[in-house]
């Protein structure tokens, strides 16, 4: 279903010109030589162009006789048809003239038949240098970028003036050979039915293409479907014969694949997942889909916020339901495992279905905030507050892609995604409960009840409810008002009954409030405004009559209720007082 889908959408990215057709690699050309009908010679012409103060390749498509990696062994075997590296047009290195004839021999093998001119040119060019190495020197020795063909690095084709083509690999005679590319043959060959396509005595790839883009996995990339040892394989088959799909539909996954994870807009990388998403057609959604969950562009901050109000608009007037709401997307969310890749989560459904429960993922985390705080957060920016020292490589191992499947399915959020907030709480004494992270505890215990319905749980508002009959909630506010009791005894105390007694006042409230109560006696002593501490006692008493007693111990849910319960009356205050000055 995967492989299938994603063969879909290279055929659709084909027909729109976005990526290369079958037998073609996107890549880039550094020079052109200028031969002669002989073979010889004659010029060279730099394509690269600049970007910023950098120069680039000029990007076209490649021609890729089978290959999905600009990558070269150390064979010096295992040349490109019609270009290459320096190293291997030159013949350069203890390998160069293993590297010449392996151009020659790629043009025989694909090309061997044609009497096109300019194939026969470049034959021609590489058979006299394989005889006198001197036939190169014209490009060596050239004062302008003799030193640079010597690195081996730059990419170089041909061109034949006469011929009037623009590069010799572009001409009828190499598109024909090209067409076919995935069912070239050779002594190799093994032919059997594509598990995707179902066709029967096709082609069948022994070695999957490389995947380059996901976080964590191998630099050089790593295969989507790989056999690589004696107990993966059975029936006697080897490699990639134990899941037998065609050469043709391996070349077309791959390209699609490399793509989408190599596009910042159709990739999202959190944690250790990466995530790519498309639809079976071109959509908005599609164009919109990342800016739902990453973090805002430096460039443009305010884009992600336009996409997700966009969102809630589309809804409210029901543009997803009339005009793609139909369409079938897909998210497919990948992970490293050594030399290979796993699929962490595959999410198949319609637009319409996906778009209400991210606008319900958003609604789950809807929170009163102060002035500073982005109005939406990222997935990255939720986990990243939960991990230790707020530090991305500290988000815990497959919590990422957890938390993205509950979000697409509208179940709910992993119970880990709880312990690891309260943890950061409890060892975050500096921050505590920052608006993240009461956001991210109001957002899973409502979704929790609303799956697991409890007639003694109420729902948690985005702002303080002072009829909340949660006990951890009632006694989250009341530790937030004894801190602010200190707080305005001690003008300017460097730390406050939040760093010393917020783990035990949560866990076991019973060992900790009647010493702080009796703090609270001397701190209200202090103060000199009389009608304050009336109003400061008048609202514990309050909050004390939603209470018979301090319990001995509160249970994970209530303990995230008291840290919300914290949170709204610390933001409380500060709507009061800001209420009050205007």
């Amino acid at each position: 279903m995967i492989l299938q889908a994603l063969k879909e959408y290279y055929d659709r990215k084909v027909s729109d010109g976005s990526l290369p057709r079958e037998g073609w690699i996107i890549g880039g050309i550094d020079f052109l030589l200028d031969l002669d009908t002989s073979g010889t010679l004659i010029g060279i012409e730099d394509m690269r162009e600049f970007k910023g103060k950098k120069k680039i390749s000029h990007p076209i498509d490649l021609p890729s006789i089978g290959k999905q990696s600009l990558k070269h062994t150390n064979s010096g075997k295992d040349a490109n048809l019609l270009w290459d590296n320096a190293a291997f047009v030159f013949g350069l290195g203890k390998n160069g003239k293993a590297r010449i004839q392996s151009m020659i021999d790629a043009i025989n093998a694909w090309l061997g038949g044609t009497n096109d001119v300019g194939v026969q040119a470049v034959r021609q060019f590489f058979e006299k240098g394989l005889l006198n190495r001197s036939h190169f020197d014209y490009a060596l020795d050239h004062a302008e970028h003799g030193e640079l063909f010597k690195e081996g690095n730059v990419r170089i084709s041909f061109r034949i003036r006469e011929t009037g083509y623009n590069v010799v690999f572009n001409s009828p005679a190499v598109e024909r050979a090209l067409e076919d590319s995935g069912n070239k043959e050779d002594e190799n060959t093994v032919y059997g039915t594509c598990l995707v396509s179902g066709d029967e005595n096709v082609p069948i790839e022994t070695t999957h293409p490389v995947t380059k883009g996901v976080w964590g996995a191998q630099s050089s990339g790593a295969c989507i479907v790989s056999f690589n040892k004696n107990a993966f394989n059975s029936y006697g088959k080897v490699q990639s014969l134990n899941a037998p799909v065609s050469k043709v539909m391996v070349s077309q996954y791959g390209k699609a694949l490399n793509a989408m994870l190599s596009s910042p807009r159709q990739c999202i990388h959190v944690g250790d997942a990466s995530t790519v998403f498309w639809s079976e057609k071109k959509t908005s959604f599609e164009n919109d889909f990342s800016f739902f969950f990453k973090e805002p562009e430096k460039d443009n901050p305010d884009a992600g916020v336009e996409k997700i109000k966009a969102l809630y608009d589309s809804l409210n007037t029901g543009a997803f339901v009339t005009e793609e709401g139909s369409t079938r997307f897909y998210i497919l969310g990948l992970a490293p495992n050594a030399a290979r890749i796993s699929v962490r989560f595959w999410q198949v459904g319609k637009i319409s279905d996906f778009a209400l429960r991210i606008k319900q993922y958003f609604d789950d985390f809807a929170m009163v905030k102060p002035p500073n705080e982005p109005e939406y957060y990222s997935i990255w920016r939720i986990l990243v507050n939960i991990a230790v020292q707020d530090k991305s490589e500290n988000i815990p191992p497959n919590l990422a892609g957890e938390f993205m499947r509950s979000i697409l399915n509208g179940t709910p959020y992993p119970a880990t995604l709880l312990q690891a907030c309260l943890r950061r709480i409890h060892s975050d004494t500096e921050n505590r409960v920052k608006t993240v992270r009461a956001a991210l505890l109001k957002a899973y215990l409502n979704r929790y009840y609303r799956f697991h319905p409890d007639i003694k749980q109420k729902e948690v508002n985005m702002e303080l409810d002072k009829n909340q009959p949660s006990i951890g909630y009632q006694l989250g506010r009341l530790f937030a008002v004894l801190e602010k009791i200190q707080e305005e005894a001690n003008p300017g105390i460097n730390a406050t009954i939040r760093e010393r007694f917020y783990g035990a006042a949560c866990t076991t409230p019973v060992t900790v409030f009647a010493n702080l109560f009796r703090l609270k006696n001397h701190h209200l002593a202090k103060m000199d405004n009389r009608g304050r501490v009336i109003n400061l006692e008048r609202l514990l008493g309050e909050i004390m009559s939603n209470l018979s007693d301090f319990p001995a111990h509160l249970d994970l849910h209530e303990q995230g209720r008291f840290a919300i319960g914290y949170y709204h009356q610390r933001q409380d205050f500060f709507t009061s007082r800001k209420a009050d000055a205007e």
